[in-house]
């Protein structure tokens, strides 16, 4: 019975993701708060999803919470107030790396994302169209020059907003590049102190080792030695005590042989 129900709540998840998606891949206006209160559900949903006992593998529950976090993201970013802080936003958001639903050819998040920053290359470019305004004042004939060259200034500031688009984004590619260096940096520099200290802590092994092997020979030898020196010490005393008596008898014989003169 646990199972059927964490794998129904694993499909209503799915559902509601993808619905998710759907919704955010339109244009977004009395229906944006119902996406943003989809999105609430979603990561309590996630959170109870985790905490199952027949939760899915950790590759899925990681894409799961990738999805979760850039729709998120795209929320916030929609909430900034000028087009050119909504395409930066953009720029680092991270979407799904695989369909949410078995239809789908690409992941939807991904679409999204490009919709997304179409949308706000859109919104900038006219932005920028805007603030160059016709003036209404002036001659007929400046009027008809003005009528006359507007489509070529149209086209101009379409190719100076392009350029500075494209401008920002070889900055954002080059931050973006910078930042995987700095991180395959940071990982490799990390192994490397790994292997170090693991090598240290072998090394350190082997000496505890040699050191108790050498402990171990010096035991062995003072044990020998002690030994030794206790045998040197009995032939010691056996040998004086040979000379002592050597030297009784011989002054016992003298005082025999040679009597004291009266």
């Amino acid at each position: 019975m646990l199972n059927m129900a964490t794998s129904r709540l694993e499909i209503n998840f799915i559902r509601l993701l993808s619905r998710c998606e759907s919704l955010a891949s339109e244009k977004r206006g009395e229906t944006e708060w119902r996406l943003e209160k989809y999105v609430g559900a979603l990561e309590e949903m996630l959170v109870a999803l985790k905490k199952s006992s027949s939760k899915p593998t950790p590759e899925i529950l990681t894409d799961y919470n990738r999805k979760v976090d850039f729709l998120k993201g795209l929320l916030e970013a929609d909430k900034l107030p000028s087009p050119a802080e909504k395409s930066l936003a953009n720029q680092f958001l991270a979407p799904g790396r695989t369909p949410t639903i078995s239809s789908e050819r690409t992941p939807a998040s991904r679409t999204v994302h490009i919709q997304s920053k179409a949308r706000c290359a859109e919104e900038m470019r006219k932005e920028l169209m805007s603030t160059q305004g016709v003036s209404n004042s002036g001659s007929l004939e400046t009027d008809l020059r003005h009528r006359k060259s507007f489509p070529v200034d149209e086209r101009q500031s379409a190719t100076e907003l392009d350029a500075i688009l494209q401008h920002h984004n070889n900055l954002q590619e080059k931050l973006a590049d910078d930042m995987l260096n700095l991180a395959r940096n940071l990982k490799n520099n990390s192994l490397a102190a790994q292997n170090i200290i693991k090598q240290d802590n072998q090394t350190l092994t082997q000496s505890m080792r040699q050191a108790d092997m050498n402990f171990e020979k010096l035991k062995t030898e003072s044990d020998r030695l002690e030994q030794h020196a206790k045998k040197s010490v009995n032939w010691f005393l056996w040998l004086m005590l040979i000379l002592v008596s050597f030297t009784f008898i011989s002054m016992i014989l003298f005082i025999r042989l040679f009597p004291r003169l009266r």
